[in-house]
């Protein structure tokens, strides 16, 4: 069964091993806290939740909110939901970003988590659509994002920059 929590303390634990394991930059996901100290990870998991209530913030940052997706007892992936778009974000990485472990990718977990967040996105976003952003490279991705929705709005060299509907049909 899937789930999808906000990062929080009671995870602590597993939500350290998964986000310790993600590189830095893995197809656009950019992790902040690759290869971190257990001992490091407390404040990195309260600047974490402390960004989705629009505090800790760095320069330039909106709020943004960290989920894990989970599949019964393990995170398989990692998630997040920027809250509103600011310039940069508009023809950047949009609202959403995903990063799914290696071994769990092509069987749908990606698929899936997205639709789960979309249904997030759906009751915070302030826009009519929802920006995702996916490297050309990454073709995977974009069929994910095609699954629940997502239509190519615009490209560049690198990216395919991809909308889906705030409202459902």
């Amino acid at each position: 069964m899937f789930s999808l929590r906000p990062a929080n303390t009671a995870d602590i634990e597993k939500e350290y091993i998964f986000v310790r394991d993600i590189p830095a930059d893995e197809n656009g996901f950019i992790n902040d806290y690759p290869d971190i100290s257990r001992e490091d990870f407390d404040d990195a998991l309260d600047t974490l939740i402390a960004n989705s209530y629009g505090e800790r913030l760095p320069e330039g940052y909106v709020p943004a909110t960290t989920y894990f997706l989970w599949h019964d007892d393990d995170i398989v992936g990692e998630f997040q939901l920027r809250h509103h778009l600011c310039p940069s974000l508009i023809d950047g990485s949009g609202h959403i970003g995903y990063y799914i472990a290696p071994k769990y990718r092509g069987k749908g977990y990606a698929t899936e988590g997205l639709r789960l967040l979309i249904e997030e996105a759906r009751k915070t976003i302030t826009e009519d659509e929802i920006y995702l952003r996916v490297r050309k490279s990454n073709p995977a991705s974009l069929k994910v994002m095609q699954k629940n929705g997502g239509w190519v709005r615009h490209e560049d060299a690198e990216s395919y920059f991809v909308r889906i509907k705030k409202e459902q049909k």
